[in-house]
């Protein structure tokens, strides 16, 4: 059966100005990875409203699951909650509990409008657990909404993955081998592609500065499949007289 597909919506003027780079896919690639989830696409946006409402809609219904960063905190430009609402046709709601484990970390008085913002949810969302700084992010329907800050958003996508619905995680086979260049590889490795059609086959160079070579990789979320397509990358590196060395060349090359 084919994994379940995921989009992540990366919300922010800071990361597409340059100020801010992005520390997030990564995180949410690796933990999906090993939920047996496959993220197929990434995509960057402004905190323009309207456009932020037209592309929760459309990846909505395009994947089994949207998930994004930033927007959820306490200032004027943190509109990700109100715009999700708005995607779905709700209203935003006070979230009590929430509300209340915000109120208690702040003492008397400071606890300001701008702070209980962050209590707000769409009406029907179910909070995110937030370990690190108790403001939660949310879930409503499929869409998954999480802070940007990496800390926070490392923490919410732990307590998430576990709860859920998942499959077979993602498997994978290297072999790498030195002087050898990706054109002498091309044709044979069109042909193993053909072979195993439901898997990814890549060949990346690296360069260690002496020693230069080419990794070969077989990963997908059929265990066998991707056994027998690693077999076959070792299999092409010997025919050719290059010796297959098993796994990832070595680190800065």
């Amino acid at each position: 059966m084919a994994p379940r597909t995921a989009c992540f919506l990366v919300i922010g003027n800071e990361i597409l100005s340059g100020r801010t780079q992005d520390a997030n896919i990564r995180v949410l690639a690796q933990a999906l990875n090993g939920r047996g989830i496959r993220l197929l696409e990434v995509r960057v946006i402004p905190d323009i409203p309207e456009h932020i409402i037209t592309t929760i809609n459309n990846c909505r219904a395009r994947f089994d699951l949207l998930f994004t960063s930033g927007g959820i905190g306490p200032t004027h430009d943190d509109i990700t909650a109100a715009c999700v609402a708005e995607a779905f046709g709700v209203p935003l709601t006070c979230h009590e509990e929430s509300f209340h484990q915000l109120e208690a970390l702040f003492p008397a008085g400071e606890f300001n409008k701008a702070r209980q913002r962050m209590a707000w949810l769409p009406k029907g969302a179910t909070p995110i657990e937030n370990s690190v700084s108790t403001a939660p992010g949310f879930s409503l329907g499929n869409v998954h909404v999480m802070a940007g800050v990496p800390r926070i958003f490392q923490a919410m996508v732990g307590w998430l993955m576990p709860r859920l619905e998942g499959g077979a995680p993602l498997t994978s086979a290297s072999w790498y081998s030195y002087n050898v260049y990706e054109g002498d590889l091309a044709e044979a490795l069109t042909a193993i592609q053909h072979d195993f059609p439901t898997l990814d086959i890549g060949s990346y160079p690296f360069d260690e500065g002496q020693k230069r070579g080419v990794a070969l990789v077989a990963k997908g979320y059929d265990a066998e499949a991707v056994t027998l397509a690693g077999a076959a990358l070792r299999t092409l590196l010997a025919s050719l007289g290059f010796t297959p060395l098993e796994g990832d060349p070595p680190r800065g090359a």
